[in-house]
């Protein structure tokens, strides 16, 4: 794989299972938790520890290590970086860190947009998203600023199977696999895959860039604010739009699927 001490390691934990290998492992690739958590945790506005974040990393990094298998000639930080993004947000949902006020807030927004793009065939703008609700602009962009701290975590796990399933679809898994065999890449989780990726397609230009540059192109809000001229908090916001724009999209789609709506 590259770093001859490292290639030990692996050749030593895989063979004779030696912890004194896997600890080095962990110290190899503790940076990569570090890059994760400190992605999420501009998404969540610092409103969850750092600390707390690389913790659950730490519990993703080790099940990567376990798992991994290096004879496949798969590159570990590809393999890894799920795997520690989602113990991550495992722990926080744990934690049910997000107020329920914020999530109902959140799921208003969700099938207001919903709704209106069903009726209308279209794209809906923020001025007849706030008429639908009966507030003001001013009173939806505050609204949007309450609930944007729950978009990152919201998109990671936009489709979700069957409860206790383990089965959901997310903007990365839109991206080509790169471990190539996975027991879980079944029919119906290949036609969620698309949906997922139609949805995505459909976004507003602005939107569907901002959601691009954060999670193919693995840029910071600030960076996509630099690259775009527009400040940090208006990114945010068009990445919470585009959140709650797609969850209402496929809720809805979802609905149809299962044949419940």
């Amino acid at each position: 794989m590259g770093n001859p001490k490292i290639d030990d390691c692996w050749v030593r934990y895989k063979r004779n299972r030696e912890s004194a290998a896997r600890d080095e492992l962990v110290l190899e690739y503790a940076s990569l938790v570090k890059y994760v958590a400190g992605r999420l945790n501009v998404g969540f506005r610092n409103r969850v520890e750092m600390d707390d974040l690389f913790s659950y990393g730490v519990f993703g990094l080790l099940d990567a290590i376990e798992k991994f298998d290096p004879s496949r000639g798969i590159k570990f930080e590809t393999y890894a970086v799920v795997r520690v993004r989602g113990a991550i947000l495992d722990g926080l949902r744990s934690m049910d860190w997000v107020p329920q006020s914020v999530r109902n807030k959140s799921r208003e927004i969700e099938r207001t947009y919903a709704r209106l793009e069903h009726e209308l065939g279209r794209s809906v703008n923020d001025q007849e998203v706030a008429a639908a609700m009966n507030i003001n602009l001013e009173e939806f962009n505050q609204l949007l600023q309450e609930v944007s701290y729950t978009s990152v975590s919201y998109l990671e796990d936009v489709w979700s199977g069957d409860s206790g399933s383990g089965d959901s679809v997310r903007i990365l898994d839109t991206i080509e696999d790169t471990r190539v065999e996975d027991p879980l890449n079944n029919l119906e989780k290949e036609e969620a895959k698309q949906v997922l990726t139609d949805a995505v397609e459909k976004l507003p230009d602005r939107e569907k860039l901002v959601i691009t540059l954060y999670y193919y192109e693995s840029l910071t809000l600030k960076e996509i604010g630099a690259v775009l001229g527009l400040s940090e908090s208006r990114i945010s916001q068009l990445h919470t739009k585009a959140v709650l724009r797609l969850r209402g999209r496929l809720s809805r789609q979802k609905k149809k699927l299962v044949g419940t709506g």
